[in-house]
């Protein structure tokens, strides 16, 4: 072979190792998008922080914020993010949809509360209007599940997302009954005093939100959500061992700054009660867990599966979560 033949070749296969290595480059600069069927609020933090967390770690990430968990399911089925946030098992079930849950980030722990100037009880909701979150949201289960233990049919279900927004609208008085978070719960009591009364509830161990991806996405970015599973894991066990640490590192990457000082101000004591109800699960979910959700969602009405016959796998993709904890 020529001398110029030799030099041809040799910047050729050089060019075209530079374009692989452009086209790589590019690809690990797209970013995980991840989709909340949610308004930004003192309960993203601790997800807000895990992502930048996974950021320093040369892995790029973005929150596009939704008006329901309805609509960022379909944005993860569309591509246009590659993560939810949820626990969609109804949807899953009924349309097959290839998308599968694979870190579990919180549990159920919600508060019934009703305006006791006008009811005192769960039969008193009887042909009422009741608001929850979301369509297919754990409050929506929760809440169907109580029509059936107490014998009760409302007369409709209206959709509010965010807990903040539903007790805002119950002090302002345009709504009597709905179910809050912990931190909400506390604010009705302080600037509502005994008007706010909540409902009891039986124990109800099932997940609340979990993150989920496509088939594809789990497989085509599996190192990047490894990665991402891992400052979950690390992120979660942080908040446990010092649930201060997340005004800390709210402030250090100025996290929801527009929030209300009021409202910031939560945040640490709203971290500090989660830890304390094991709100967070430290292990990212198990197949039992899934089967405990089916319980659950089926007592609830919203799926016709049968606990002990479920494959966890047709709802969750633990490979990632396997391979975050074996890298620890």
């Amino acid at each position: 072979m020529s001398l110029s033949r030799r030099l041809i070749l040799k910047a050729t296969t050089g060019a075209a190792a530079l374009a692989m290595l452009a086209t790589g480059a590019l690809a690990q600069s797209d970013p995980l998008r991840v989709g909340l069927g949610d308004i930004a609020s003192v309960e993203s933090l601790n997800l807000l922080i895990a992502m930048e967390r996974t950021k320093e770690r040369g892995v790029p990430m973005e929150m596009t914020f939704f008006n329901s968990e309805d609509v960022a399911v379909q944005a993860a089925l569309s591509d246009e993010v590659e993560i939810g946030v949820g626990a969609p098992y109804a949807f899953m079930a009924n349309s097959k949809a290839p998308i599968r849950m694979f870190y579990r980030m919180s549990t159920l722990l919600f508060f019934p509360v009703v305006n006791s100037d006008v009811y005192s009880d769960w039969t008193d909701l009887d042909g009422e209007e009741v608001t929850v979150h979301s369509r297919g949201s754990g409050t929506e289960a929760l809440m169907r599940l109580m029509e059936q233990v107490h014998d009760i049919e409302y007369s409709n279900l209206s959709y509010v997302p965010g807990s903040e927004v539903r007790a805002g609208a119950m002090l302002q008085g345009t709504i009597n009954a709905s179910i809050v978070d912990a931190t909400n719960f506390r604010l009705l009591q302080e600037k509502g005093g005994a008007k706010f009364m909540r409902l009891p509830l039986d124990g109800v161990n099932a997940t609340d939100e979990a993150l989920y991806a496509s088939a594809e996405t789990l497989e085509a970015r599996a190192d990047d959500i490894q990665i991402f599973v891992e400052e979950l894991l690390r992120t979660w066990q942080d908040i446990a061992d010092d649930p201060a640490i997340v005004g800390e590192l709210r402030a250090q990457y100025d996290l929801l700054p527009d929030l209300p000082e009021d409202v910031a101000a939560e945040a640490v004591p709203y971290f500090a009660e989660a830890a304390e109800n094991g709100i967070y699960p430290l292990d990212g979910g198990e197949p039992q867990d899934a089967r405990d959700d089916i319980a659950f969602l089926a007592a609830a009405g919203q799926v016709t599966l049968n606990p002990d016959e479920v494959d966890p796998t047709e709802f969750w993709d633990f490979t990632a979560l396997e391979a975050a904890k074996a890298a620890q």
